[in-house]
């Protein structure tokens, strides 16, 4: 049974910096075990659901959405079957309910509708 479990939103000021962290069970981050593709994704408000930053197994890279370029950075932790989201300068506009998504098909993408399973959310507030 896979299960997706994210944390660490919270309220910060403009400019300031939180860790957003995906611990998944039954799902390995082990490339050698399973292949897989991670997303982490935001819902403000009124809006839908926007990718912000992704990571495959296949090659290992990192991608990244206009809004997440230069201010933030995903990375994983297999042994601790965790992928992280590191967030820096944060604006107002980044309010928003963070999710972690994974599928076991690489490559990573954008669109929600690829990936199976999805954490609960973590909440970002920004304030200004």
């Amino acid at each position: 049974d896979v299960q997706l479990q994210a944390s660490g939103g919270g309220l910060v000021q403009a400019g300031g910096s939180l860790r957003l962290s995906c611990i998944t069970s039954g799902f390995s981050l082990h490339d050698y075990l399973n292949t897989y593709a991670i997303g982490w994704f935001r819902q403000a408000p009124g809006k839908g659901r926007e990718g912000i930053s992704c990571i495959g197994s296949t090659d290992r890279s990192q991608y990244y959405t206009g809004s997440a370029k230069g201010r933030f950075t995903i990375s994983s932790d297999a042994a601790k079957n965790t992928v992280y989201l590191q967030m820096n300068d944060l604006k107002p506009e980044d309010t928003a309910v963070y999710y972690c998504a994974a599928d076991y098909r690489p490559p990573c993408t954008f669109e929600p509708d690829w990936y199976e399973f999805w954490g609960q959310g973590t909440l970002v507030t920004v304030s200004s």
